[in-house]
């Protein structure tokens, strides 16, 4: 379990939560693992099969304190309110905001930088490990153009011309992702993005890792508070959670490109896990997909050292600590918004 600013994250299996007084206790197998006055918190996010007890829910609720559970795996459960709560007010900002430029513009202008950045950092690791010259060159060009369509960003534009840059930059970054496959290459070809429906086993892959990510971050947001259909990037559209996809932008090539590719280089996928449908497209079959969300929850667990919050956070939370970031900027606690930037 882990305090980060004012939210409390629960990751411990079987963990007990109760109030003394007006302080929230968590235990362990009868072992006090950590204590926190309630109101130095303003969310508590469990994760995994977990008890809570009444007088602390009652406690939350009379202090404003969100209380989420989510699954061990990330799925957003339920979220324990008062009944009178800022959740109301946060999503009436979201929505003003999203509605209104400047604002809507510079935030979606922050998840493309942010996005840009880390395929950058995507490319250039991978150049500097490649052994093919003529690879090299290629991915570092390609490293080059995502640093003008960065440059182009500096200043503000409107949001079609953002969406455009964004677009440009995403055929420079994918039209070298075939040269970072550096195992079973023959099985595995990367010519373009496809998605309905993915028409390679690379794109099946990563279609299905966007997924898992999409409901991750979705769960995030609803954890905080806010509504995961009203994007700033992404228009509107019924069910479509724009915001998600607003937010996993960031998080694309560094939590799910990057496993990709791992899981084809060290040959943890193998070519016969895959099949054609009649329609085309190329589905992974059972034990791929086992295999790839495997290797995706034990990713989570791994620790970065968060750029802005300058603390170790495991990747499970990365998803989340930068929802309660966005939330914080949306509701005008914080100046701007801090995109994850991978370093």
């Amino acid at each position: 379990m882990k305090k980060l600013l004012n939210t409390l994250y629960v990751t411990s299996k079987d963990a007990y939560l109760h109030q003394q007084g007006e302080t929230v206790v968590v235990k362990v197998d009868g072992q006090e693992k950590i204590r926190v006055p309630i109101h130095n918190l303003e969310n508590i996010v469990c994760f995994g099969p977990m008890t809570c007890s009444t007088p602390l829910m009652e406690l939350c609720g009379a202090r404003n304190v969100y209380l989420a559970f989510f699954s061990e795996f990330g799925k957003f459960y339920a979220r324990v309110e008062g009944p009178v709560h800022g959740n109301v007010l946060l999503r009436k900002q979201q929505f003003a905001g999203a509605s209104r430029d400047p604002f809507r513009t510079d935030l979606a202008r922050t998840f493309v930088l942010a996005k840009l950045a880390n395929c950058r950092n995507v490319l250039l690791r991978a150049a500097r490990e490649h052994h093919d010259e003529t690879a090299r060159v290629d991915i570092q060009h390609a490293a080059s153009e995502l640093s003008e369509s960065a440059r182009n960003l500096l200043e503000p534009v409107s949001l079609d011309v953002l969406r455009g840059i964004e677009g440009e930059a995403a055929k420079s970054y994918f039209s070298v992702f075939n040269h970072l496959i550096v195992a079973q290459k023959e099985d595995f070809v990367f010519n373009a993005r496809s998605r309905r429906p993915p028409l390679d086993k690379v794109n099946a892959m990563l279609s299905f890792v966007y997924a898992v990510l999409a409901n991750d971050v979705r769960s995030a947001l609803e954890g905080v508070g806010l509504d995961p259909a009203v994007g700033f990037l992404h228009a509107d559209r019924p069910g479509r959670p724009s915001l998600a996809l607003d937010l996993m932008e960031e998080f694309r090539p560094y939590l799910a490109d990057r496993l990709v590719l791992s899981l084809i280089n060290r040959q943890q996928v193998k070519p016969g896990g895959f099949e054609n449908s009649a329609s085309g497209a190329i589905l992974m079959n059972d034990e791929t997909r086992k295999t790839l969300l495997s290797a995706y929850q034990e990713r989570k667990r791994e620790q970065i050292q968060h750029p802005f919050l300058n603390e170790s956070v495991p990747l499970g939370l990365l998803a989340h600590v930068q929802a309660m970031l966005l939330a914080r900027y949306i509701r005008g606690d914080l100046d701007a918004y801090p995109a994850f930037c991978w370093r």
